[in-house]
């Protein structure tokens, strides 16, 4: 899995394409992530007590890591992750510019 918590991204495809936002939760099991602004669901909710109003929420609802792609640092362009070894560790870096991610 490339993509962390953390990590700035760029979404790809879907209703979303072209919107850039920051990886909140990673579901690596099911290949998904929550991304912040992206695909957001509205929730209705019901009055828990009397006399208060119902609402209607925006959640944020996860989507497949193969429609993000993460952003350069460098330029902000969505690029590929590759690994380099620095140090005796591995270590993520963007194909594109080549710097650390």
């Amino acid at each position: 899995m490339n993509i962390k918590k953390g990590d700035n991204v760029i979404v790809m495809t879907g209703k979303d394409k072209g919107k850039k936002g920051k990886i909140l939760r990673v579901f690596p099991k099911k290949s998904l992530v929550l991304v912040e602004n992206v695909n957001a669901k509205k929730r209705h909710t019901k009055p828990k007590r009397s006399g208060e109003k119902g609402q209607i929420l925006e959640i944020a609802a996860p989507i497949h890591m193969s429609n993000v792609m993460i952003s350069d640092p460098k330029t902000g362009a969505p690029t590929r992750v590759g690994m380099k070894i620095e140090n005796g560790k591995k270590a993520r870096m963007a194909k594109k510019s080549g710097r650390p991610i």
